[in-house]
């Protein structure tokens, strides 16, 4: 005999209706979320101005922007790290270097009104064209800057600065290059270390110098053929040679080379007028890259591991920045100073820890902790020191890194 119908739907249809309801309540809970954190990723890319790297070139190729404050998104659509600079003349006015396969990275720069070039990726690669309007926001600011004249003594005294470390490097170059000419591998490892610690308390004035600092401290990774491409010269080469390849064979056109480059190094640096507000921000950019990428990776001494050396040389040129600077800091922003001086002393002791009476550990040693310890230590002197130029009414540059 049937059970007659009833008007109360079955139990099991009432949960099936009601898990229904939530999966579609939950969709729409995912959907409006979704939808709103894309809304405020448009938010936020609104303003920048997108440059996309290929293999070969970059685009676009040619773009236009108003005087004044601009954030461009470079987007890394190749297969290897590439570096990104804007180039008025033979000087990089911003820059970022290490910029991952498939990952992006947002630079916010402060540009006069000109025309400027930029580089696309490998350093053979055609370059573009970045023409900057003005407006009549930036030609006000231009009338506010402060008095040069108190930037007259700390600028005077870097310049003694860039001199006295310009003639230890070509020192030490020599050196090099006279035990690789002798054949002396073992002294040549030895000499290549004062070497690279005196490059490296330039490397944040070098760097300005686009072609030049390529040309001395570029890295394998930028050129078609890396390690075997022709144009793969300067410290590096010889770094490979000496340390993966652990022969002098074949290196003395190049340690000839670097040189030459080494007094033409401190030719240029002493002919360039260096702006107030480059002072720091060109320290500052050099510790953010250590910060971002050659403290994670150990890329840039990757065949003799020396990377502690560069760090704790990239840190005394801050250092004697920030001592040019200590009068007008003391007297416009004592606590910005205290805070740069306890963040250096912090990252110093930070390599303290790996340094013997040999001299500093080799970076392949340090484990990914150690590791991430000095890139913070890094980041807060870097930060640090990004106050500056706004304490002393100077224009300023911030660096911001994103995935695409």
């Amino acid at each position: 005999m049937s059970t007659p119908a009833s008007g109360t739907p079955p139990r099991a249809l009432r949960w099936a209706v009601a898990g229904s309801v939530i999966v579609m309540i939950a969709a729409g809970g995912l959907f409006y979320y979704a939808s709103q954190l894309a809304a405020a990723k448009r938010k936020v890319h609104s303003n920048e101005i997108t440059v996309t790297i290929h293999p070969h070139s970059c685009e676009p190729s040619e773009l236009t922007v108003p005087a004044g404050a601009n954030r461009f998104r470079i987007v890394n659509a190749s297969e290897r790290a590439v570096e990104w600079e804007i180039l008025d003349g033979v000087l990089v006015i911003e820059e970022r270097e290490n910029i991952a396969p498939g990952l992006s990275q947002v630079i916010s720069a402060t540009l006069n009104s000109g025309d400027y070039a930029i580089t696309c990726g490998l350093l053979s690669n055609p370059r573009g064209t970045l023409h900057v309007t003005p407006t009549a926001e930036s030609q006000a600011q231009a009338k506010a800057r402060p008095s040069m004249v108190a930037f007259v003594g700390p600028l005077s005294e870097f310049r003694v600065y860039l001199n006295n470390q310009s003639n230890a490097l070509i020192k030490t170059v020599d050196a090099l290059s006279n035990a690789i000419n002798e054949g002396d591998l073992v002294h040549a490892q030895a000499l290549y270390i004062p070497a690279r610690e005196a490059y490296q308390r330039l490397a944040p004035a070098a760097q300005r110098l686009g072609e030049l600092d390529n040309t001395l401290n570029a890295r394998a990774d930028y050129f078609e053929k890396r390690e075997h491409d022709p144009s793969f010269i300067g410290f590096h080469r010889l770094e490979y040679g000496l340390f993966d390849q652990r022969t002098t064979q074949d290196l003395a056109p190049i340690a000839k080379q670097l040189q030459a480059n080494a007094v033409l190094l401190k030719q240029q640096l002493l002919a360039q007028t260096l702006p107030p507000e480059q002072l720091v921000t060109q320290v500052s950019r050099t510790l953010h890259n250590l910060a971002d990428t050659r403290a994670a990776s150990g890329e840039e001494e990757r065949y003799s591991h020396i990377d502690l050396t560069g760090f704790a040389a990239n840190v005394y040129t801050a250092r004697k920045v920030v001592d040019l600077l200590r009068p007008l800091l003391s007297k416009n922003n004592a606590d910005l100073l205290l805070n740069i001086d306890n963040a250096s002393a912090s990252f110093e002791a930070e390599l303290n820890t790996f340094k013997t009476a040999q001299g500093y550990n080799m970076y392949d040693a340090l484990n990914p902790a150690q590791r991430q310890a000095i890139s913070n230590k890094a980041k807060a002197l870097a930060d640090a020191l990004d106050g500056v130029d706004p304490a002393l009414g100077l224009s300023g540059l911030s660096l911001q890194t994103k995935p695409i």
